[in-house]
């Protein structure tokens, strides 16, 4: 079988200049956490093999957008469906190739810096795996595009920095898919989402958490559950921080008195408001109001 690291028609690739990086990307402090090293887009890349048997130097992330393809790291196999997205870490004996029928089209980057093994642990602790899948986005897309525009337009310091302060932002649109680009997504939102869209609503109410679950036609249970899974809190807590956060906006930009405050927010005990309040924030709402006169 005919196999190719590159050389497809349409592909783009740019491979920084190693001295680029030792000089402006590694000793600079606003991107030397995580920068490029080198970036590519290959659309329908028949025969596309690459192997390392000692890995790169490196973490490399791999998203296929459509097509087929399979990657190994170290013994694990992958296969990648439009979609999917791989990020192979520093020196891991890995392998990857295009669908020999549906060949893959992937958008690609190399990077590395001083945080990128956290942010990689990050997303291995999210997926338990080196493979996740994201929806698609233009948006993500055109960040790319950018990325790549101004690398390709030179090495200036605006344009690495410019580069390079945007693949945080790329990363992250990867490993944390379900928040990213969450403005145009209110249209399709989840019954979680919907629920917290329902708190903010009746953010003046005490509302008990089986009429919160009957909101979005679940058992009491099965919302908590859910509910936790996906925000890290139980609901009435939650609940309670929007009320805090409106609480600070009435604090900030009107002169309530602190009952009026708890008033507009379904609480009848103002001290109780204000121990919630305290609880969260680390100071009082009296402190906090005075904090921003001052």
């Amino acid at each position: 079988m005919l196999r190719k690291k590159e050389g497809f028609a349409g592909q783009r690739a740019i491979v920084l200049p190693r001295t680029i990086l030792a000089k402006y990307c590694n000793p600079n402090p606003l991107i030397a956490g995580a920068y490029i090293t080198d970036i590519g887009y290959y659309p329908k890349a028949k025969f596309h093999y690459r192997e390392r048997e000692h890995g790169s130097d490196q973490h490399i992330l791999i998203y296929c957008c459509e097509g087929k393809g399979t990657a190994q790291i170290k013994k694990e196999v992958y296969q990648l469906n439009p979609g999917d997205f791989i990020i192979i870490p520093q020196g891991a004996t890995h392998n990857y190739s295009a669908d020999e029928t549906t060949p893959w089209t992937i958008y690609w980057i190399h990077f590395k810096g001083n945080i990128t093994n956290s942010i990689l642990k990050t997303f291995q602790l999210k997926k338990n795996s080196c493979k996740g899948s994201v929806d698609y986005q233009d948006s993500r897309i055109r960040l790319f595009e950018d990325m790549y525009s101004n690398l390709e337009m030179g090495y200036s310091n605006d344009n690495l920095c410019y580069a390079n302060m945007c693949l945080q932002h790329y990363l992250t649109s990867f490993i944390f898919n379900d928040n990213y680009n969450l403005a145009d997504k209110k249209q399709s939102i989840d019954t979680i989402n919907a629920s917290i869209s329902y708190m903010q609503q009746h953010i003046d109410e005490m509302i008990p958490l089986q009429v919160m679950a009957q909101a979005v036609n679940l058992s009491a249970s099965h919302f908590s559950f859910l509910f936790r899974k996906k925000s890290g809190f139980p609901p009435i807590e939650y609940f309670n921080h929007l009320k805090v956060q409106k609480a600070c906006q009435y604090l900030l930009f009107t002169d309530l008195r602190i009952k009026e405050i708890a008033d507009k927010l379904g609480i009848e005990d103002q001290y109780y408001f204000s121990r919630m309040f305290a609880k969260l924030m680390g100071m009082s709402p009296v402190a906090y109001r005075t904090k921003r006169i001052s």
